[in-house]
């Protein structure tokens, strides 16, 4: 590890407990936070996750201004439910609709810009179990007491069923080796594709969107080009417990997160974007072959409309 890491371990890693709401409540002042969940067929856990952040974070203390669900095309009840809840629910579709949506996180997240106007944009998947408002406050914290911080990433343990630490495959098996090998500067971030991340507004305006899984690569790479190291953190902010995916889904997000990470090493010749698997049919193995995500959002203050919002 580099020794600008170890010094970043020491004076960047922090946990929740750290940051006392009464604290945070005293550094925010009149700066706004928004909070941001993509969500696609997600009505079993949505509006237990918004319930929490409007309980403990927006009634006991007013520490959230903004709490939006970002609906991406569910089919079940999932923006009921989180309307139900308190949250304000907008349709992907309904955000930008002279740019054509494509699926995907990323696109969500990216068009979330558009609807929220915190100072503080923060990220938290809306499929979490046994929700901790500490996802919220805890990444939230560092943006509201240290100017200097622009970047905040969750760090947490992730089990998988009764395996304790063995969530985060695709993390293990692909984004971290990834990063060590090409961007060891970022070796230090224990979550580095976790979902639950907070951001200045004045830095993730400035940053290209890759739309689908690679979203959280391309976000923290380009962070640290942006703002550098010392500008980014991480909180400990428990165990994170959520539905996890089949091997050839996350087959699937690990071929988008090379490829996010190919595009930052070389704007040259690229690899061909599709991947290829095997399913067992009634006469053996069928391939199945799938495109891999490869659009990107430029990044959000390029586009008119937000920025006719911004001047009115």
């Amino acid at each position: 590890m580099l020794e600008e890491v170890e010094r970043w371990l020491t004076s960047r890693s922090w946990s929740a407990a750290d940051r006392p709401l009464s604290l945070l409540m005293a550094a925010k002042r009149g700066t706004t936070v928004s909070v941001v969940l993509p969500a696609l067929n997600e009505e079993a856990t949505v509006g237990d996750i918004v319930t929490v952040i409007r309980r403990e974070l927006m009634t006991a203390v007013p520490l959230v201004d903004e709490l939006v669900v970002i609906d991406s095309g569910s089919t079940d009840r999932t923006a009921e439910v989180a309307a139900a809840a308190g949250a304000r629910v907008v349709h992907r579709d309904a955000i930008l609709p002279r740019i054509p949506a494509l699926p995907g996180k990323g696109e969500v997240l990216w068009r979330s810009l558009m609807v929220t106007r915190g100072d503080i944009v923060c990220f938290v998947d809306a499929d979490l179990e046994d929700f901790s408002a500490a996802f919220v406050s805890g990444i939230v914290g560092p943006l509201l007491t240290n100017p200097e911080v622009a970047f905040v990433k969750a760090m947490y343990d992730r089990p998988l069923g009764d395996l304790p630490g063995q969530g985060g495959r695709v993390t293990e098996l692909m984004a971290r080796p990834l990063l060590n090998l090409h961007w060891p500067a970022l070796a230090g971030f224990v979550q580095p594709l976790g979902g639950e991340y907070a951001a200045r507004r004045s830095l993730i305006e400035r940053l290209p969107f890759p739309v689908g899984y690679g979203v959280e690569l391309g976000l923290l790479v380009d962070a640290l080009h942006t703002v550098g190291l010392d500008a980014m953190a991480q909180v400990d902010v428990g165990s994170r417990k959520h539905r996890h995916q089949d091997g050839q889904a996350l087959g699937r997000m690990a071929a988008a997160i090379y490829r996010t990470a190919q595009l930052r090493l070389s704007r040259g010749h690229l690899v061909r974007p599709a991947l290829t698997q095997f399913e067992r049919g009634e006469e053996g193995f069928v391939p199945r072959t799938y495109p891999v995500d490869t659009e990107e959002r430029p990044p959000m203050r390029e586009i008119v409309e937000y920025a006719a919002r911004r001047a009115a």
